[in-house]
């Protein structure tokens, strides 16, 4: 008998351990998806987790978030504590100047800061924000899934930054007067971005008074022609593919990056926070998915002794493109993943027995 009663208890703690990954069955999933500053138009819920943070006063776009779970959305610290005490959530919007048929709008319960925040460094800039009221998942409005502790994302990899951010910002002078130039945009902008690595950012930004920390992430090109996040993009996410689901890698900080040339986006790397995320959300833990993006290293010593194939068969689709490599989430990266089948089968199983004891 004391045997049955264990095994009805660890049926029971299995089932609600196998609860806590539901996340990624509907994480990172954004249906009409077919893929700021240089960016393009995007396509009604093709990144149903961007969330729109508006200023009640203003009435527009002041930065951005992402819905991780029904209840929280994650953003940078520095704009949620700017208009704090004025925000108005928008979740499955596009036109941010016209009526959206997708959109539904929350304010805000309660706010989470990093406790090592760094206003001046942006240094740990990153906020949990809890929503009014729980939101029902449409295929507008979907969480992301997050970047698991101990990702890699080597330089390279194609990543998507989403916003309401101004598209052109121009700072001129004439005589004593400075004249700003700019654009913000109706529609939700989307621009690809390749991740740079945290030393090519380090001295694109020397001497500019920023450090990049292992706290932080890059992408961008470094070039004259800025693509990327700029100024009322803060907040917002920067996001991979990897299969079928989409996966934030980092938040927009520095959304002044536009303004200078030669320099990158900048973000919080999520990967870092994932204990934190999950100390302080209880229920419904958001979608963790370890990443490990590394692009092959060729073999450049040559064969001494190269032996020509007799009958070479020519490759009918040649792809120039270099393969990049995503590790299967069930084969190895994820650890939880993999137990996920094993441990909702034994706790059925268990709690069936049980009924008949």
């Amino acid at each position: 008998m004391r045997f049955n009663t264990v095994l009805c208890v660890v049926g029971v703690l299995l089932l609600n351990l196998a609860g806590s990954f539901c996340q990624l069955d509907v994480c990172g999933r954004a249906p009409f998806n077919t893929k700021i500053l240089g960016g393009s138009n995007a396509t009604a819920g093709s990144w149903p987790w961007h969330v729109d943070i508006t200023s009640a006063e203003l009435r527009i776009s002041v930065c951005s978030g992402s819905l991780i779970n029904k209840d929280w959305v994650l953003s940078s610290a520095t704009c949620i504590n700017l208009i704090l005490d004025q925000i108005v959530i928008y979740l499955g919007r596009r036109s941010q100047f016209e009526p959206d048929p997708h959109e539904i709008t929350r304010t805000v319960l309660n706010v989470i800061n990093h406790p090592d925040y760094n206003l001046s460094t942006r240094d740990n800039d990153i906020a949990l924000v809890q929503l009014s009221s729980s939101v029902n998942f449409t295929d507008y409005i979907r969480p992301v899934c997050l970047a698991a502790d101990g990702s890699v994302f080597d330089e390279g990899l194609s990543s998507w930054v989403t916003g309401w951010g101004f598209t052109r910002w121009r700072v001129t002078t004439w005589g004593d007067i400075e004249i700003k130039d700019s654009d913000l945009p109706n529609i939700l902008q989307e621009v690809e971005m390749p991740i740079v690595s945290n030393q090519n950012c380090s001295v694109a930004y020397n001497g500019k008074g920023v450090t990049i920390t292992d706290n932080m992430l890059c992408a961008g090109q470094l070039n004259d022609a800025f693509k990327g996040p700029c100024v009322l993009d803060d907040g917002g996410p920067l996001v991979s593919k990897q299969g079928l689901q989409w996966i934030q890698t980092g938040i927009t900080i520095m959304d002044d990056a536009c303004l200078e040339k030669n320099i990158t986006g900048v973000f919080t790397r999520v990967s870092q926070y994932q204990d934190w995320i999950n100390t302080h959300i209880s229920n419904e833990k958001p979608g963790f998915i370890r990443v490990n993006f590394t692009t092959p290293t060729p073999n450049t010593t040559p064969d001494p002794n190269p032996i020509p194939d007799p009958n070479p068969i020519p490759d009918p689709n040649p792809d120039p493109i270099p393969t990049l490599y995503f590790p299967d989430i069930f084969s190895g990266s994820s650890p939880s993943l993999q137990l996920f089948p094993l441990s909702l089968t034994f706790s059925i199983f268990s709690l069936i027995f049980c009924l008949f004891i």
